[in-house]
């Protein structure tokens, strides 16, 4: 609710808010609720000039409908789909990260969820020539693993420095620390963690729940409202600022001993994808950077999809065929 204060349209000044307050009528919803003619004679004002800031608080502050027409216009215009450098996710995730929304990664423990990371980082930033943000909360980032796949994409050195140059790694390790470092980037409109004159296209936090599940359970609700508030800025800098936001999350077990993301069903209706990766076991004949991704959650495709995929995928031999999609120019 919004509180009403002096100044926020023409008339509402001191005393008609101490008239108003008196009268018990403290926020906008209380003003535009009441009866307007009964409400100007208890704060002796005119009908007519409480009517017209009623008309300004309405306009101000209701939400007016829109066409399925113009929102279609505008996810058109505004959405651009970052591909991960691996043909199996892409093809789970209907082409790659969609911009201005979350994007989900759970698994186990060695389910691979940094390294496809990683992965997903060096792809954008290299072959899309695009901006990323890097939040490890885990320690698990080290540049030298970067420098290693780019080095499978080029020889060129500079080439190498150039897309180092465009991931901003942030670490961080609680949870008070990256809701203020989300903050800082939303309000700098990601101007300060974009380098080399590029856009910042994805913001990466791996892992979200390193930093979330400790604070959860027990009698307090503290860690509840600090990871609404973290799911709140994430899908909002998503939004605001055209970028795909990539997530990882841990599993627990289900009723039934089965496999399922982590931290519980008010997070799960935060990302709009979800991926759960595991491992496959390696035998004589099969390698053991081999994993299985299933499409748990999505508004695109039928959910339970699998395919399987190879860590290894990134840090291959560029002699293979290349995987790259290009993005939507309008949107470089």
């Amino acid at each position: 609710m919004v509180v009403l204060r002096e100044g926020m349209c023409p008339g509402l000044d001191e005393d008609l808010i101490r008239n108003l307050r008196a009268a018990d009528i403290k926020t906008v919803e209380d003003l535009v609720s009441s009866d307007t003619e009964e409400l100007a004679q208890k704060c002796s004002v005119s009908y007519k000039a409480l009517s017209a800031i009623r008309r300004v608080l309405l306009a101000q502050h209701t939400a007016f409908p829109v066409s399925g027409a113009d929102l279609y216009e505008e996810l058109l215009s505004s959405t651009a789909i970052l591909s991960t450098g691996n043909p199996s996710l892409d093809k789970l995730l209907d082409s790659g990260l969609y911009t201005g929304e979350i994007t989900e990664l759970s698994g186990g423990p060695g389910s691979g969820k940094s390294q496809v990371c990683f992965g997903v980082a060096v792809h954008i930033s290299y072959q899309l020539k695009q901006g990323v943000v890097y939040i490890d909360t885990t320690g698990g980032l080290t540049a030298g693993r970067l420098l290693q796949m780019l080095q499978t994409e080029t020889s060129n050195t500079e080439e190498q420095m150039e897309a180092l140059q465009r991931i901003r790694i942030f670490r961080l390790f609680d949870v008070f620390s990256l809701l203020e470092c989300l903050h800082r980037l939303r309000s700098s409109g990601l101007h300060q963690a974009s380098g080399g004159g590029v856009s910042v296209k994805a913001v990466i936090v791996d892992s979200v729940s390193a930093v979330i599940s400790p604070l959860l359970g027990g009698k307090h609700n503290e860690g509840m409202s600090l990871m609404i508030q973290v799911a709140g800025v994430l899908k909002t800098m998503a939004k605001d600022f055209n970028v795909a936001a990539l997530v990882t999350n841990h599993v627990t077990r289900g009723g039934r001993g089965e496999l399922q993301p982590g931290l519980g069903v008010s997070w799960s209706h935060i990302p709009r994808t979800r991926i759960l990766l595991e491992r496959i076991e390696a035998s004589a004949v099969s390698r053991s950077g081999l994993r299985s991704a299933t499409l748990v959650k999505s508004s695109r495709q039928p959910c339970h999809i699998r395919e399987e995929f190879d860590l290894q995928w990134w840090s291959r031999s560029k002699e293979a065929p290349s995987a790259k999609r290009k993005l939507d120019e309008t949107d470089s």
